[in-house]
Protein backbone atom coordinates (compact mmCIF):
# COMPACT_ATOMS: atom_id res chain seq x y z
CA UNK A 1 0.00 0.00 0.00
CA UNK A 2 1.14 3.87 0.66
CA UNK A 3 3.07 3.14 3.28
CA UNK A 4 5.12 0.27 1.74
CA UNK A 5 6.02 3.14 -1.12
CA UNK A 6 6.78 5.51 1.30
CA UNK A 7 8.95 3.29 3.20
CA UNK A 8 10.24 2.06 -0.60
CA UNK A 9 10.82 5.89 -1.34
CA UNK A 10 12.47 6.47 2.34
CA UNK A 11 14.67 3.71 1.73
CA UNK A 12 16.17 4.59 -2.07
CA UNK A 13 16.60 8.06 -0.78
CA UNK A 14 18.76 7.16 2.30
CA UNK A 15 20.96 5.09 0.10
CA UNK A 16 21.19 7.15 -2.52
CA UNK A 17 22.35 10.24 0.15
CA UNK A 18 24.72 7.36 1.62
CA UNK A 19 26.04 7.19 -1.61
CA UNK A 20 26.22 10.78 -2.82
CA UNK A 21 28.43 11.26 0.54
CA UNK A 22 30.65 8.44 -0.33
CA UNK A 23 31.32 10.02 -3.20
CA UNK A 24 31.95 13.63 -2.30
CA UNK A 25 34.22 12.45 0.51
CA UNK A 26 36.12 10.67 -2.07
CA UNK A 27 36.17 13.87 -4.54
CA UNK A 28 37.33 15.82 -1.39
CA UNK A 29 39.67 13.52 0.16
CA UNK A 30 41.82 13.42 -3.25
CA UNK A 31 41.61 17.25 -3.44
CA UNK A 32 42.62 18.34 -0.38
CA UNK A 33 44.88 15.67 1.12
CA UNK A 34 48.01 16.73 -0.55
CA UNK A 35 47.35 20.28 0.15
CA UNK A 36 46.67 19.73 3.53
CA UNK A 37 50.06 17.69 4.01
CA UNK A 38 52.51 20.36 2.13
CA UNK A 39 51.09 22.73 4.64
CA UNK A 40 51.85 20.79 7.69
CA UNK A 41 54.79 19.75 6.64
CA UNK A 42 55.94 23.87 6.24
CA UNK A 43 54.04 24.52 9.34
CA UNK A 44 56.22 21.85 11.60
CA UNK A 45 59.44 23.19 9.51
CA UNK A 46 58.58 26.84 10.39
CA UNK A 47 57.94 25.85 13.79
CA UNK A 48 61.35 24.29 14.13
CA UNK A 49 63.57 26.93 12.78
CA UNK A 50 61.62 29.39 15.28
CA UNK A 51 62.34 27.23 18.30
CA UNK A 52 66.16 26.91 16.96
CA UNK A 53 66.35 30.65 16.80
CA UNK A 54 64.85 31.93 19.95
CA UNK A 55 66.02 29.06 22.03
CA UNK A 56 62.66 27.67 23.24
CA UNK A 57 61.51 24.04 23.64
CA UNK A 58 59.35 22.88 21.30
CA UNK A 59 56.56 21.85 24.39
CA UNK A 60 56.61 25.61 25.88
CA UNK A 61 56.17 27.26 22.25
CA UNK A 62 53.13 24.23 21.84
CA UNK A 63 51.07 25.04 24.96
CA UNK A 64 51.38 29.06 23.99
CA UNK A 65 49.81 28.20 20.70
CA UNK A 66 47.00 26.54 22.73
CA UNK A 67 46.50 29.13 24.64
CA UNK A 68 46.45 31.34 21.71
CA UNK A 69 43.61 29.25 19.95
CA UNK A 70 41.50 29.21 23.22
CA UNK A 71 41.45 33.00 23.13
CA UNK A 72 41.09 33.48 19.06
CA UNK A 73 37.78 30.99 20.22
CA UNK A 74 36.90 34.23 22.52
CA UNK A 75 36.99 36.45 19.62
CA UNK A 76 40.86 37.82 19.89
CA UNK A 77 42.78 38.18 16.94
CA UNK A 78 46.25 39.19 16.25
CA UNK A 79 45.08 41.68 13.98
CA UNK A 80 42.65 44.84 14.95
CA UNK A 81 39.13 43.44 14.22
CA UNK A 82 35.78 45.03 15.51
CA UNK A 83 34.21 44.34 19.03
CA UNK A 84 32.35 40.59 18.64
CA UNK A 85 29.83 41.31 21.19
CA UNK A 86 28.92 45.37 20.74
CA UNK A 87 25.61 45.92 19.29
CA UNK A 88 26.34 45.55 15.67
CA UNK A 89 28.20 42.33 16.57
CA UNK A 90 25.94 40.87 18.68
CA UNK A 91 22.73 41.68 15.91
CA UNK A 92 25.20 39.93 13.40
CA UNK A 93 25.56 37.05 15.48
CA UNK A 94 21.75 36.59 16.17
CA UNK A 95 21.27 36.64 12.65
CA UNK A 96 24.01 33.94 12.03
CA UNK A 97 21.99 32.02 14.51
CA UNK A 98 18.21 32.33 13.26
CA UNK A 99 19.01 32.05 9.49
CA UNK A 100 20.83 28.64 10.79
CA UNK A 101 24.03 29.90 8.83
CA UNK A 102 26.43 30.15 12.13
CA UNK A 103 29.45 31.11 11.18
CA UNK A 104 31.12 29.93 14.25
CA UNK A 105 33.65 32.85 14.29
CA UNK A 106 31.91 34.40 17.05
CA UNK A 107 29.89 31.85 19.83
CA UNK A 108 28.67 32.71 23.63
CA UNK A 109 31.47 31.97 26.21
CA UNK A 110 29.48 32.33 29.31
CA UNK A 111 27.11 29.87 30.40
CA UNK A 112 24.28 32.76 30.60
CA UNK A 113 24.88 33.69 27.20
CA UNK A 114 24.47 29.64 26.18
CA UNK A 115 21.71 28.88 28.16
CA UNK A 116 19.92 31.88 26.50
CA UNK A 117 21.10 30.55 22.79
CA UNK A 118 18.92 27.12 23.52
CA UNK A 119 15.77 29.13 24.13
CA UNK A 120 16.21 31.67 21.97
CA UNK A 121 17.47 29.85 18.35
CA UNK A 122 14.75 27.25 19.40
CA UNK A 123 11.92 29.91 18.32
CA UNK A 124 13.99 32.53 16.00
CA UNK A 125 15.18 28.99 13.82
CA UNK A 126 11.67 27.36 13.66
CA UNK A 127 10.13 31.54 13.03
CA UNK A 128 12.64 32.14 10.18
CA UNK A 129 11.97 28.61 8.23
CA UNK A 130 8.54 29.71 8.31
CA UNK A 131 9.51 33.02 6.98
CA UNK A 132 11.22 30.79 4.23
CA UNK A 133 8.02 28.67 3.47
CA UNK A 134 5.69 31.73 3.07
CA UNK A 135 8.23 33.47 1.24
CA UNK A 136 8.45 30.46 -1.38
CA UNK A 137 4.52 30.32 -1.55
CA UNK A 138 4.34 33.68 -2.67
CA UNK A 139 7.22 33.70 -4.82
CA UNK A 140 5.75 30.72 -6.36
CA UNK A 141 2.42 32.64 -6.77
CA UNK A 142 4.47 35.67 -8.74
CA UNK A 143 5.69 33.49 -10.62
CA UNK A 144 2.71 31.86 -11.52
CA UNK A 145 1.03 35.14 -12.40
CA UNK A 146 3.94 36.61 -15.00
CA UNK A 147 3.85 33.13 -16.62
CA UNK A 148 -0.40 32.68 -16.83
CA UNK A 149 -0.55 36.18 -18.06
CA UNK A 150 2.44 35.43 -20.81
CA UNK A 151 -0.01 32.33 -21.32
CA UNK A 152 -2.75 34.42 -21.73
CA UNK A 153 -1.37 36.67 -24.29
CA UNK A 154 0.23 33.45 -26.47
CA UNK A 155 -3.33 32.85 -26.83
CA UNK A 156 -5.13 35.92 -27.55
CA UNK A 157 -1.83 36.59 -30.48
CA UNK A 158 -3.11 33.49 -31.60
CA UNK A 159 -6.43 34.36 -31.25
CA UNK A 160 -8.21 31.50 -29.21
CA UNK A 161 -8.87 34.23 -26.19
CA UNK A 162 -10.68 37.54 -27.03
CA UNK A 163 -8.84 40.57 -26.82
CA UNK A 164 -11.68 42.67 -24.76
CA UNK A 165 -11.27 40.00 -22.07
CA UNK A 166 -14.67 38.43 -22.35
CA UNK A 167 -15.62 35.00 -22.59
CA UNK A 168 -16.48 33.49 -26.11
CA UNK A 169 -15.22 31.06 -28.21
CA UNK A 170 -12.14 30.20 -25.80
CA UNK A 171 -14.06 29.58 -22.81
CA UNK A 172 -12.72 26.10 -22.87
CA UNK A 173 -9.20 27.83 -22.53
CA UNK A 174 -10.17 30.32 -19.84
CA UNK A 175 -12.04 27.35 -17.79
CA UNK A 176 -8.40 25.60 -18.21
CA UNK A 177 -6.56 28.22 -16.79
CA UNK A 178 -8.29 29.32 -13.49
CA UNK A 179 -6.15 26.53 -11.72
CA UNK A 180 -2.84 26.59 -13.79
CA UNK A 181 0.06 26.00 -12.03
CA UNK A 182 3.94 26.52 -13.04
CA UNK A 183 6.10 23.61 -13.67
CA UNK A 184 8.71 23.13 -11.33
CA UNK A 185 11.24 22.66 -13.89
CA UNK A 186 10.64 26.75 -14.63
CA UNK A 187 10.41 27.34 -11.19
CA UNK A 188 13.94 25.59 -10.18
CA UNK A 189 14.95 27.70 -13.70
CA UNK A 190 14.14 31.11 -12.15
CA UNK A 191 15.84 30.44 -8.77
CA UNK A 192 18.96 29.20 -10.41
CA UNK A 193 18.70 32.51 -12.30
CA UNK A 194 18.17 34.75 -8.97
CA UNK A 195 19.91 33.38 -7.01
CA UNK A 196 23.10 33.57 -9.85
CA UNK A 197 22.57 37.18 -10.30
CA UNK A 198 22.17 38.07 -6.67
CA UNK A 199 25.29 36.04 -5.69
CA UNK A 200 27.33 37.75 -8.28
CA UNK A 201 26.01 40.99 -7.53
CA UNK A 202 27.45 40.46 -3.64
CA UNK A 203 30.67 39.20 -4.79
CA UNK A 204 31.07 42.19 -6.80
CA UNK A 205 30.86 44.43 -3.62
CA UNK A 206 32.92 41.74 -1.46
CA UNK A 207 35.54 41.90 -3.89
CA UNK A 208 36.98 45.49 -3.69
CA UNK A 209 36.21 46.49 0.25
CA UNK A 210 36.78 42.91 2.02
CA UNK A 211 39.71 42.15 -0.72
CA UNK A 212 39.04 38.82 -1.37
CA UNK A 213 39.27 37.28 -4.97
CA UNK A 214 35.99 37.19 -6.73
CA UNK A 215 35.99 33.45 -7.03
CA UNK A 216 36.28 33.51 -2.98
CA UNK A 217 33.73 36.02 -2.83
CA UNK A 218 31.12 33.90 -4.50
CA UNK A 219 32.28 30.55 -2.54
CA UNK A 220 31.66 32.50 0.41
CA UNK A 221 28.41 33.43 -1.19
CA UNK A 222 27.05 30.17 -1.67
CA UNK A 223 28.41 29.06 1.81
CA UNK A 224 26.58 31.89 3.10
CA UNK A 225 23.30 31.77 1.26
CA UNK A 226 22.75 27.76 1.72
CA UNK A 227 23.31 28.12 5.35
CA UNK A 228 26.61 25.80 5.43
CA UNK A 229 28.50 29.01 7.18
CA UNK A 230 31.74 27.45 7.22
CA UNK A 231 33.51 30.25 8.79
CA UNK A 232 36.72 30.68 6.93
CA UNK A 233 35.05 33.21 5.04
CA UNK A 234 32.82 35.97 6.87
CA UNK A 235 31.89 39.08 5.76
CA UNK A 236 31.91 42.47 7.78
CA UNK A 237 34.46 41.41 10.44
CA UNK A 238 36.73 44.31 9.94
CA UNK A 239 37.28 47.54 12.35
CA UNK A 240 36.50 49.87 9.97
CA UNK A 241 35.20 49.97 6.16
CA UNK A 242 34.62 52.61 3.82
CA UNK A 243 30.91 53.90 4.05
CA UNK A 244 30.55 51.22 6.85
CA UNK A 245 26.84 52.07 7.43
CA UNK A 246 26.04 51.64 3.83
CA UNK A 247 28.15 48.35 3.40
CA UNK A 248 26.75 46.53 6.60
CA UNK A 249 23.44 47.29 4.80
CA UNK A 250 23.92 46.01 1.77
CA UNK A 251 25.23 42.55 3.24
CA UNK A 252 22.54 42.52 5.37
CA UNK A 253 19.94 42.76 2.30
CA UNK A 254 22.56 40.69 0.15
CA UNK A 255 21.99 38.15 3.02
CA UNK A 256 18.77 37.77 3.91
CA UNK A 257 17.61 37.89 -0.55
CA UNK A 258 20.33 35.15 -1.22
CA UNK A 259 19.24 32.58 1.76
CA UNK A 260 15.58 32.99 0.99
CA UNK A 261 16.11 32.40 -2.77
CA UNK A 262 18.57 29.64 -2.04
CA UNK A 263 16.61 27.71 0.48
CA UNK A 264 13.38 27.82 -2.36
CA UNK A 265 15.73 26.33 -4.43
CA UNK A 266 16.50 23.55 -2.55
CA UNK A 267 12.75 23.25 -1.53
CA UNK A 268 12.38 22.88 -5.25
CA UNK A 269 14.88 20.46 -6.19
CA UNK A 270 13.91 18.24 -3.37
CA UNK A 271 11.11 18.04 -5.22
CA UNK A 272 12.48 17.34 -8.57
CA UNK A 273 14.67 14.15 -6.53
CA UNK A 274 11.20 12.82 -4.96
CA UNK A 275 10.10 12.98 -8.65
CA UNK A 276 13.56 10.82 -9.78
CA UNK A 277 12.78 8.45 -7.17
CA UNK A 278 9.47 7.84 -7.87
CA UNK A 279 10.13 7.04 -11.37
CA UNK A 280 12.60 4.64 -10.55
CA UNK A 281 10.83 3.01 -8.26
CA UNK A 282 8.13 2.83 -10.66
CA UNK A 283 10.37 1.52 -13.20
CA UNK A 284 11.15 -1.07 -10.52
CA UNK A 285 8.30 -1.79 -9.32
CA UNK A 286 7.09 -2.33 -13.70
CA UNK A 287 9.84 -4.87 -13.84
CA UNK A 288 8.62 -6.84 -10.78
CA UNK A 289 5.23 -6.75 -11.93
CA UNK A 290 6.03 -7.90 -15.01
CA UNK A 291 7.76 -10.70 -13.59
CA UNK A 292 5.27 -11.84 -11.07
CA UNK A 293 2.71 -12.02 -13.82
CA UNK A 294 4.31 -14.14 -16.20
CA UNK A 295 4.86 -16.46 -13.07
CA UNK A 296 1.14 -16.20 -12.26
CA UNK A 297 0.08 -16.66 -15.49
CA UNK A 298 2.48 -19.53 -16.28
CA UNK A 299 1.52 -21.16 -13.05
CA UNK A 300 -2.85 -20.48 -12.61
CA UNK A 301 -3.15 -20.39 -16.00
CA UNK A 302 -5.71 -23.28 -16.02
CA UNK A 303 -8.01 -21.54 -13.01
CA UNK A 304 -11.17 -20.23 -13.84
CA UNK A 305 -11.55 -16.51 -12.09
CA UNK A 306 -14.67 -14.94 -10.45
CA UNK A 307 -15.11 -12.21 -12.57
CA UNK A 308 -12.82 -9.73 -14.71
CA UNK A 309 -9.42 -8.76 -13.37
CA UNK A 310 -8.79 -4.92 -13.59
CA UNK A 311 -5.68 -4.78 -16.49
CA UNK A 312 -5.42 -0.97 -16.23
CA UNK A 313 -3.71 0.36 -13.55
CA UNK A 314 -2.67 3.75 -14.45
CA UNK A 315 -4.72 5.81 -12.21
CA UNK A 316 -5.19 9.50 -12.55
CA UNK A 317 -4.98 11.81 -9.19
CA UNK A 318 -8.50 11.44 -8.78
CA UNK A 319 -8.48 8.13 -8.19
CA UNK A 320 -5.50 7.97 -6.86
CA UNK A 321 -6.94 6.76 -3.12
CA UNK A 322 -7.28 3.40 -4.92
CA UNK A 323 -4.30 1.15 -4.21
CA UNK A 324 -3.57 -2.35 -4.19
CA UNK A 325 -5.58 -4.41 -1.37
CA UNK A 326 -6.24 -7.89 0.10
CA UNK A 327 -8.75 -7.62 -2.19
CA UNK A 328 -7.24 -7.65 -5.18
CA UNK A 329 -4.78 -10.70 -3.79
CA UNK A 330 -8.16 -12.57 -3.41
CA UNK A 331 -9.18 -12.03 -6.84
CA UNK A 332 -6.01 -13.30 -7.83
CA UNK A 333 -5.99 -16.33 -5.83
CA UNK A 334 -9.55 -17.55 -6.54
CA UNK A 335 -11.46 -16.98 -3.93
CA UNK A 336 -14.77 -15.35 -3.57
CA UNK A 337 -15.48 -11.88 -2.40
CA UNK A 338 -17.87 -10.04 -0.37
CA UNK A 339 -20.25 -7.34 -0.96
CA UNK A 340 -18.21 -5.42 0.71
CA UNK A 341 -14.98 -5.85 -0.54
CA UNK A 342 -16.25 -5.78 -3.81
CA UNK A 343 -18.27 -2.31 -3.78
CA UNK A 344 -14.80 -1.19 -1.83
CA UNK A 345 -12.54 -2.04 -4.68
CA UNK A 346 -14.96 -0.54 -7.67
CA UNK A 347 -15.57 2.49 -5.80
CA UNK A 348 -14.02 4.38 -8.28
CA UNK A 349 -16.18 2.95 -11.08
CA UNK A 350 -19.28 3.68 -8.69
CA UNK A 351 -18.43 7.27 -8.01
CA UNK A 352 -17.75 7.76 -12.24
CA UNK A 353 -21.97 6.42 -12.44
CA UNK A 354 -23.03 8.51 -9.51
CA UNK A 355 -21.52 11.03 -11.65
CA UNK A 356 -23.00 10.24 -15.14
CA UNK A 357 -26.50 9.77 -13.23
CA UNK A 358 -26.32 13.17 -12.09
CA UNK A 359 -25.24 14.34 -15.10
CA UNK A 360 -27.89 12.92 -16.83
CA UNK A 361 -30.79 13.86 -14.71
CA UNK A 362 -29.44 17.42 -13.97
CA UNK A 363 -27.93 18.76 -17.57
CA UNK A 364 -28.67 16.43 -20.32
CA UNK A 365 -33.24 16.73 -19.93
CA UNK A 366 -32.33 20.20 -20.58
CA UNK A 367 -29.88 19.81 -23.51
CA UNK A 368 -32.39 17.78 -25.15
CA UNK A 369 -32.93 18.88 -28.76
CA UNK A 370 -35.08 17.93 -31.33
CA UNK A 371 -33.18 15.67 -33.45
CA UNK A 372 -33.67 13.53 -30.04
CA UNK A 373 -37.07 13.76 -30.23
CA UNK A 374 -37.02 13.40 -33.73
CA UNK A 375 -35.38 10.02 -33.45
CA UNK A 376 -37.72 8.53 -30.48
CA UNK A 377 -35.30 8.45 -28.03
CA UNK A 378 -36.50 10.07 -24.44
CA UNK A 379 -34.41 11.77 -22.18
CA UNK A 380 -35.25 9.90 -19.20
CA UNK A 381 -33.14 9.70 -15.38
CA UNK A 382 -30.58 6.43 -14.76
CA UNK A 383 -29.07 3.74 -16.50
CA UNK A 384 -31.64 3.83 -19.55
CA UNK A 385 -30.73 7.42 -19.70
CA UNK A 386 -27.14 7.47 -20.96
CA UNK A 387 -27.72 4.12 -22.78
CA UNK A 388 -30.47 5.92 -24.83
CA UNK A 389 -28.06 9.07 -25.10
CA UNK A 390 -25.28 7.19 -26.64
CA UNK A 391 -27.54 5.90 -28.99
CA UNK A 392 -28.74 9.27 -29.57
CA UNK A 393 -25.50 10.89 -30.12
CA UNK A 394 -24.66 7.39 -32.81
CA UNK A 395 -27.67 7.99 -34.85
CA UNK A 396 -27.59 11.55 -35.12
CA UNK A 397 -23.50 11.11 -36.35
CA UNK A 398 -24.85 8.77 -39.19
Amino acid sequence: GRLNADNARFLLLAVLIVLYMLCGAAVFSAIELPTEREAKERWEERLENFTRRHNLSRAELRHFLREYEEASVAGIRVDDIRPRWDFTGAFYFVGTVVSTIGFGMTTPATVGGKIFLIFYGLIGCAGTILFFNLFLERLITVIAYVMKSCHERQLRRKGVLPHNGRRGSGTSEVDSLAGWKPSVYYVMLILCVASLIISCCASAMYTPIEGWSYFDSLYFCFVAFSTIGFGDLVSSQNIRYESQGLYRFGNFVFILMGVCCIYSLFNVISIVIKQSINWILKKLACKCCHRCQRRLFRSRRNVVMPGNVRSRRNISIETDVVNESDTDGRRLSGEMISMKDFLASNKVSLAIMQKQLSETANVYPRQMSSNLKQNGFSGGVGALAIMNNRLAETSVDR
